[in-house]
């Protein structure tokens, strides 16, 4: 009759241990990422072949430095090509619907109306690709949601976009234009003429309209949290060009650590707005007419429509949520909003006909008096 020693009692529980690892390595890595593909190739969706681990982020990232390392050698407006070469090239191939892999995780890209329009009628079918958790992280609040969160976060924060809301926010985007349209005339007024930069300009102007907007700010208070905000996007897209692992984030790499601060960082000088607007509130103050203070008298009208009716049901958002919905504002509408302006104005520096177009609509409008909310919606 044979005894198992400690030793090989180890040794069993070791090589089982290793064994059940390997099994769900190899399911995440490809039993799982293959069956999903056979499935997507079942509903007669074309695409990209999955590649054991890295799937087709390796070819997204070469040929977006290849592309953006070449000069333009004409102006075109045609920056399709230049700035996501992965995608139009699929695109050529497969259509306007295709299967594309970020690492194991499979994502399907749509550009046909139809399919949009079903998607966003019908959120709680659809799941948001999950492929990095630094992601959710960049972009925390309503973007990364599903299901019910998803849905108690929209009817909270959906007053504060109200036409009637955002037209009391006008004064703020005006102001803002007007001290940058000055500053231009002064330089202009000293030079006479040359070329003038004014994508830096531009980055301002949208930091500080979303800081007045959102926060009755101004851009010099926000300065630093859209200084960090940046720092913490260019080390998230680095952290998410390489495959994600799961539990590598909490390993306290140079990277993970600087983006830990980075966070910390943010979430404080959020959380200090907050907290401001909160004790003003409680106070009995009057509520600011910013998406800010909008955002959390909704939020405490939902509180007190829920509290009472259904004792399970999480009441409106936490602190710690609105801080997310505030970070979210800053991150969402900066970058993409300058970037469009920019483009905007070069698209109108070109084409002198369509400049001077918009130039005799405005003056049309009018006049020579500021720009206002009843005037702009004449023209829509």
């Amino acid at each position: 009759m044979a005894f198992l020693t400690g030793i090989d009692i180890l040794k069993t529980l070791v090589s089982s241990v290793f064994v059940a690892i390997l099994i769900l390595i190899t399911n995440w890595l490809w039993v799982i990422p293959k069956r999903k593909e056979k499935f997507l190739r079942e509903q007669g969706l074309p695409g990209t072949s999955y590649n054991f681990l890295f799937g087709d982020m390796k070819d997204h990232s070469s040929m977006k430095t290849s592309a953006l390392q070449k000069p333009m050698s004409s102006f075109t407006d045609d920056y399709y090509p230049r700035v996501e070469p992965f995608g139009y090239q699929n695109s050529k191939r497969f259509g306007k619907n295709f299967l594309v892999w970020a690492g194991p995780t499979p994502m399907i890209s749509i550009s046909t109306p139809e399919l949009i329009r079903e998607v966003f009628t019908k959120m709680h079918d659809f799941q948001k690709a999950k492929f990095s958790p630094i992601f959710d992280k960049l972009f925390p609040g309503l973007v990364s949601y599903e299901g019910e969160k998803w849905a108690q976060h929209r009817k909270i924060i959906n007053p504060a976009f109200h036409m009637e809301k955002l037209k009391l926010m006008l004064p703020a985007f005006r102001d803002t234009c007007a001290e940058m349209i000055n500053k231009w005339e002064m330089i202009v007024a000293e030079t006479e003429s040359g070329e003038l930069d004014v994508w830096p300009d531009i980055k301002k102007l949208t930091a500080d309209v979303i800081s007045r907007a959102a926060f009755s700010s101004s851009y010099k208070d926000g300065q630093r949290i859209f200084e960090l905000l940046k720092e913490q996007t260019d080390l998230a897209n680095l952290m998410m060009h390489s495959i994600y692992i799961p539990g590598y984030r909490f390993i306290p790499t140079p990277k993970n650590r600087r983006f830990k601060k980075l966070q910390d960082q943010i979430n404080g000088l959020l959380r200090v707005l907050v907290n401001t607007r909160k004790e003003e509130i409680e106070a009995g103050e009057e509520v600011k007419a910013d998406l800010l203070g909008i955002l959390m008298d909704s939020n405490l009208n939902e509180i007190r429509q829920t509290v009472g009716k259904n004792k399970d049901e999480h009441a409106g958002m936490s602190l710690e949520e609105v801080i997310e919905e505030c970070k979210l504002f800053y991150l969402a509408g900066h970058e993409t909003t300058s970037t469009l302006l920019t483009w905007t104005m070069l698209l109108l520096s070109k084409h002198q006909d369509w400049q001077a177009r918009t130039r005799e609509e405005v003056l049309q409008t009018f006049g020579s008096n500021v720009p206002d909310f009843e005037g702009n919606n004449d023209t829509l």
